[in-house]
């Protein structure tokens, strides 16, 4: 298990896990997940900076899983210290 496209999820429901913003955090949350055997998928996803007088698009890192691991993936991610970009249920 490792790294997969999004469409080899195939059927199955997948849940954004993870927000990475730095390269540094991104290669973490990547060792976490292979670490565990965990198939997860990873997109290039645009964000939105916010400054005093202007806004900046950037480039992150976004992982999913199947829906069904979220919740174990999360726990793994927060045990690793990754807790900055971790999606709420809600908001997968």
């Amino acid at each position: 298990m490792a790294r997969i496209a999004l469409g080899d999820f195939g059927d199955r429901e997948i849940a954004r896990l993870y927000l990475a913003v730095r390269m540094s955090e991104a290669q973490r949350v990547e060792a976490e997940l292979n670490q565990h055997n965990i198939d997860y998928a990873v997109e290039v996803e645009a964000y939105m900076s916010t400054a005093v007088l202007w806004v900046s698009e950037y480039a992150s890192a976004a992982f999913y899983v199947a829906a069904e691991q979220a919740e174990l993936c999360s726990g793994i991610l927060r045990q690793a210290g990754l807790c900055a970009g971790l999606m709420e249920e809600r908001d997968r």
